[in-house]
C-alpha cells in the first residue's frame, strides 16, 4: 500500500512511502480456538434445559401458592378443626336462590355430594331410604359446590331422567346443618 506524503506548507508532493502491511497485534484477534457456530450448538440444550426448568418450577410454584390461598394446606394442628368449619362460609339457615318460597313446588331434604349418574345431573343429595331415594341436581341459578358436605333441603323443578329415577332443576336451597354423615 502507498501513502503519499503532503507537505503543507510548501504545497509540495514527496515520494511515496511504502509501509509493509503486518498482521495485527495479538490482542485485535477474535480466534479463540473454536468457531461461534460451535459455541452456539454448545449452549444451545443448555439454554432449553435452563428454560424447562423455570417453566416447571413456575408451574408448580403457582400451583402451590393457589393451593395455599384456598386453604387446602392446613398444618397438623388444624386438621382435627377443619371438619367443623366450613371453607364457604355457609352457615346453618342460609338459604340461596330465589326468595320465593312458592316458586317452586318440588322439594328434598339430604346431604349433597358432588357427582351425577352417567351424564345426569352434576351433583346427587343422598336421602334416608337408600340409593333408590337420591335425587340427582342440576342448577343453573345456585353454585352447588359451595354446599357438597351439607344437609340441605331443597326447592326446585322435577324432570324425567333417561338414566336416574329422580331429575331436579334447583332453584332454592336451606342449609340445615354443615358437614353432615350421609344418611342410611
Amino acid at each position: 500500500m502507498d501513502i503519499k506524503m503532503i507537505d503543507l506548507d510548501k504545497g509540495n508532493v514527496t515520494a511515496p512511502v511504502t509501509k509493509p502491511l503486518s498482521a495485527p497485534p495479538a490482542s485485535f484477534t477474535t480466534d479463540s480456538g473454536s468457531s461461534p457456530k460451535v459455541k452456539a450448538k454448545r449452549s444451545f440444550p443448555f439454554i432449553i434445559i435452563l428454560f424447562l426448568v423455570v417453566a416447571v418450577g413456575g408451574f408448580y410454584s403457582g400451583a402451590w401458592l393457589k393451593a395455599k390461598k384456598s386453604g387446602k394446606i392446613t398444618s397438623p394442628a388444624l386438621a382435627g378443626i377443619q371438619a367443623t368449619v366450613p371453607q364457604t362460609g355457609a352457615k346453618v339457615g342460609d338459604i340461596y336462590g330465589s326468595t320465593d318460597e312458592t316458586a317452586f313446588k318440588d322439594s328434598a331434604t339430604g346431604v349433597l355430594q358432588k357427582g351425577g349418574f352417567k351424564g345426569e345431573g352434576t351433583h346427587n343429595l343422598v336421602r334416608v331410604g337408600g340409593a333408590s331415594q337420591t335425587v340427582y341436581l342440576t342448577s343453573s341459578t345456585i353454585d352447588l359446590d359451595s354446599l357438597v358436605g351439607d344437609q340441605i333441603t331443597i326447592w326446585g323443578q322435577t324432570f324425567s331422567g333417561q338414566k336416574v329415577s329422580w331429575l331436579m332443576d334447583v332453584g332454592r336451597a336451606k342449609v340445615e346443618a354443615l358437614n353432615a354423615p350421609l344418611p342410611q
